[in-house]
């Protein structure tokens, strides 16, 4: 004999943790609720509960470097060290005047040498970054590089200009490496972020107006993705193959990208009722 099923029904109340167990045995006027119940919610009360909304914004920077390296190597081959060393201070002071004429500060200079004997000549070079040179039996080698960090690449371009027209081939000049320095690098990240969130902010009010509501306070601010990425590959493919980036290309080349992905809980209020004057 099968069972009857009992019709569905709806029960308008919420189960909340007994807190008078002393009435557990006590008769309950009609006015009353049993313990364990509560009435629902009046109205009023619905309309103070809090109500959000949930959005994700999303923003993506890129900054160019802001600091370039490059190397002058001035170097000299006399017949003794004496005469090889004057050479290349004579043309060292030159250099050095020269950057300063053109404003540059003594801190972005520097010069670096090692100086040590060769196949009895004395040699003298820079960092391991300079080629190595062969030197003659009794003769004097003598190399000293100057590094020069620019901020101004256009000022870096007219510079290296000048010297090579002035030097000719007595000096070698490196090609400029491009750099983020730290602060650059955390600059970029904190905007990429500050970004999203003014984008997600944007949506919630779009949101709330579209369903005639009011945007509220933020409730929850997540960062939840950051991404960094460094130049574009695509088209410079071919200009790396055939070692020939230009300026242009090697600033695109190093710069960064920072992508920054947001979630942002919203409180929404309703719609302020404009008041009568009477």
């Amino acid at each position: 004999m099968s069972l009857l099923q009992a019709p569905q029904s709806r029960v308008f109340v919420e189960l909340v943790p007994w807190a008078d167990r002393g009435r557990e045995n006590n008769v309950v006027s009609g006015s009353e609720l049993l313990p364990g119940f509560r009435r629902p919610l009046s109205s009023a009360q619905t309309q103070t509960a809090t109500r959000e909304v949930h959005v994700s914004g999303t923003a993506e920077l890129s900054a160019s470097p802001d600091r370039a390296q490059v190397a002058v190597l001035v170097s000299s081959t006399k017949e003794t060290a004496a005469e090889a060393k004057k050479s290349v201070c004579r043309r060292l002071d030159y250099i050095t005047q020269s950057l300063q004429q053109q404003g540059l500060q003594a801190e972005n200079v520097t010069v670096t040498k090692d100086f040590r004997r060769v196949e009895n000549a004395y040699h003298m070079e820079a960092e391991q970054r300079i080629p190595r040179m062969h030197t003659k039996d009794s003769a004097c080698f003598i190399a000293k590089q100057v590094c020069i960090t620019f901020t101004e690449f256009g000022k870096m371009q007219n510079i290296c200009n000048f010297l090579i027209e002035k030097l000719d081939s007595s000096v070698v000049i490196s090609q400029p490496q491009f750099y983020h320095t730290p602060s650059s690098v955390e600059n970029l990240r904190r905007k990429a972020c500050l970004v999203a969130v003014e984008n997600a902010r944007r949506k919630a009010q779009e949101v709330c107006n579209v369903v005639g509501q009011t945007l509220g306070k933020p409730l929850l601010i997540k960062e939840e993705e950051t991404k960094e990425w460094e130049g574009q590959i695509d088209d410079l493919q071919s200009s790396r193959l055939s070692g020939s980036l230009t300026v242009q290309q090697k600033i695109k080349s190093a710069t960064i990208h920072a992508a920054s992905k947001v979630f942002i809980t919203f409180e929404v209020k309703g719609k302020e009722k404009k008041r009568k004057n009477l």
